[in-house]
């Protein structure tokens, strides 16, 4: 139960009111690009630098989304490539929260690539980024908490909370 005694409210919201947390639902986003001649190497490979930039901008997107303020990609904790991407391909960059803090907001990011013709799709990249709330000022300020809807809501904040572990242990 939260801090405000209501039973629809995730028990992950402390310190603040219902009102201030947001599902990840809320923010989440899917950007979606035709990766053309000019994204591709001369054997028609994506670039991979091509691929972090879309994966940023959503994952950034997101942030804002649920922050409602600026931010500033503070880490990128891993990035995938599991798969190139090619030329002709429909890329699919989804971008859903996945842990907040004081200040701070990890985003998970899925990219896909489908061949258009066939529909046929597979997942080529996966990452996490960290992003710092700013105020007005450039300032860290404060984050909506995450609203945990789902068993795969908290699952996913559970594995949040171990990378954020794992990152805080390496300062």
């Amino acid at each position: 139960m939260c801090p405000n005694n209501s039973e629809t409210c995730s028990i992950r919201v402390i310190h603040r009111g219902c009102m201030d947390a947001r599902p990840a639902s809320e923010s989440e986003i899917v950007f979606r690009q035709l990766m053309l001649p000019e994204h591709a190497n001369p054997f028609g490979n994506v670039h991979g630098a091509w691929v972090f930039k879309l994966v940023d901008e959503a994952a950034g997107t997101a942030a804002m989304r649920h922050c409602r303020s600026r931010v500033v990609t503070k880490l990128v904790d891993q990035m995938t490539f599991d798969a190139p991407v090619h030329v002709g391909e429909l890329v699919h960059v989804r971008a859903r929260l996945s842990w907040t803090g004081r200040t701070s907001l990890e985003v998970a990011i899925a990219v896909d690539a489908e061949h258009p013709l066939t529909g046929i799709t597979r997942r080529t990249n996966s990452a996490f980024l960290v992003f710092v709330a700013l105020d007005n000022a450039g300032k860290p300020t404060p984050v909506p908490q995450l609203l945990l809807e789902t068993p795969e809501d908290h699952a996913e904040w559970a594995a949040a909370d171990a990378r954020r572990a794992l990152r805080m242990a390496r300062t």
